[in-house]
């Protein structure tokens, strides 16, 4: 019995002696939804290198790739193209201190590029101290960082239909909000550029200048739009070939002969989103057929009639795939989610001929009775949210609001609505095509 309390005693010293609050914060992290990955690993990271903000670049989410915690005044003025000049600057695994341009204004920052994803973060501000005294401290940060980059990749490349149907809400509007600021600074700079240029001013040389500078602006702003477009969309041949290479680890020892017809090389390009969930859908499909006995063949084909991606799998096997698996059923979700359809023909036999149709736009705008209940721009980007199955605070993180806010435009929902709940709200949305 003695033996046995000391052994328990060791048992306990060495429990009390594990690192708890780090383990925590690795299980935070890896545990968290991508609306909160920032908020997770600013708390994880604060007791080793403390800064004001911590915002993460990543363009495997098209939809939003800047995740931001911390001060107010840094993350909501940061913009893309001062994370894409910050991230020319950081070498891969390596960290780096240094100066940058970061919610328009130069401060001090530690940066972190990701390897493989090249995803970004920044801790801006961070204790001078720090950068001679943090090297163990570092490498925790740096490991923390690493779990984050990759629970960011594997959660976009799953393509969950609550992901999807928020990247594409948060696409739509960002594209719309560039469309109207390129639209209204290229009007603004054109309208100065013709007054410059008029015969009616004789400062030669101020014309020179101003006209210059103008044209510059110009240059930028239209570069800045591209950006974004890029951004959110990407060749329907590259989402492709990127199908390629994620099934090639899968193919290669099967002894399963994958066959890859090309799609058009000037299709229409592909939405992030819908990029996404096409190799999530395709991968999700290729490993349920693998699964089957006696398959020795199976060809996906991609197509684009300019306004959906067509999808085409096919296998040689014995006919046993079900629509009612649950393998199926979670492809056909994400389908869903983007307002697309999957048919599955089995031939008992012969094999399994899957179609799969997603749309490369969202849904018309709202019309109808829709338009009747005269939402706001915000509160119809919240009520697509709810509709999402994203909750008060993921609400709040991807809208770059306060939780208190999103409550405020919930219950203005409410009235407008004519409902009583959040399931009320989100089966009328559903009703109505708001996915």
């Amino acid at each position: 019995m003695t033996h046995l309390h000391d052994h328990l005693d060791a048992h306990s010293d060495a429990h009390l002696d594990l690192p708890w609050q780090l383990l925590n914060s690795v299980a935070a992290v890896t545990d968290a939804p991508l609306a909160q990955i920032a908020d997770r690993l600013r708390e994880a990271t604060v007791p080793y290198v403390a800064g004001s903000a911590l915002i993460i670049f990543t363009e495997d989410c098209t939809g939003r790739p800047q995740k931001k915690a911390g001060d107010e005044e840094i993350i909501s003025r940061v913009s893309i193209a001062e994370l894409d000049a910050l991230r020319a600057l950081v070498p891969d695994e390596v960290p780096w201190f240094g100066e940058a341009a970061v919610g328009d204004r130069t401060r001090p920052v530690l940066a972190l590029q990701h390897p493989s994803s090249r995803a970004l973060l920044i801790l801006t501000d961070p204790d001078p101290a720090e950068r001679e005294e943090c090297g163990d401290r570092l490498e925790v940060v740096t490991y923390l960082w690493g779990l984050a980059a990759r629970r960011i990749h594997e959660k976009v490349t799953d393509a969950p239909p609550s992901y999807l149907a928020e990247s594409r809400a948060a696409s739509a509007e960002r594209v719309r909000v560039t469309a109207e600021l390129t639209d209204l600074h290229s009007t603004t700079l054109e309208t100065l550029l013709a007054a410059l240029r008029s015969s009616g001013l004789d400062d030669a040389t101020a014309r020179s200048t101003v006209t210059d500078l103008t044209a510059k602006a110009l240059i930028e702003l239209r570069t800045l739009s591209d950006r974004t477009t890029d951004m959110v969309e990407e060749p329907v041949a590259t989402a492709f070939e990127r199908l390629r290479e994620d099934l090639r680890p899968l193919t290669r020892f099967s002894g399963i002969d994958v066959e890859f017809i090309e799609p058009p090389l000037n299709g229409r390009a592909l939405p992030g989103e819908v990029g996404h969930a096409a190799r999530a859908i395709v991968r999700g499909l290729v490993l349920a057929m693998m699964e089957q006995p006696a398959i020795s063949r199976i060809r996906t084909q991609w197509d684009c009639d300019g306004e959906n991606l067509l999808i085409n799998i096919r296998d040689d096997g014995s006919g046993a795939l079900s629509a009612s698996a649950p393998n199926i059923s979670r492809l056909n979700r994400q389908v869903e989610a983007l307002s697309g359809q999957l048919r599955l023909d089995v031939m008992s036999g012969w094999g399994a001929d899957v179609f799969v149709t997603l749309p490369l736009d969202p849904p018309a705008a709202p019309s109808g009775e829709i338009a009747g209940w005269n939402l706001a721009a915000r509160e119809l980007e919240v009520l697509q949210l709810l509709a999402a199955g994203l909750r008060n605070r993921a609400i709040a993180v991807s809208l770059g609001i306060s939780e208190n806010t999103v409550k405020f435009h919930v219950r203005k929902l409410f009235k407008k609505l004519g409902v009583g709940s959040r399931t009320e709200a989100i089966a009328l949305a559903h009703s109505h095509g708001i996915q």
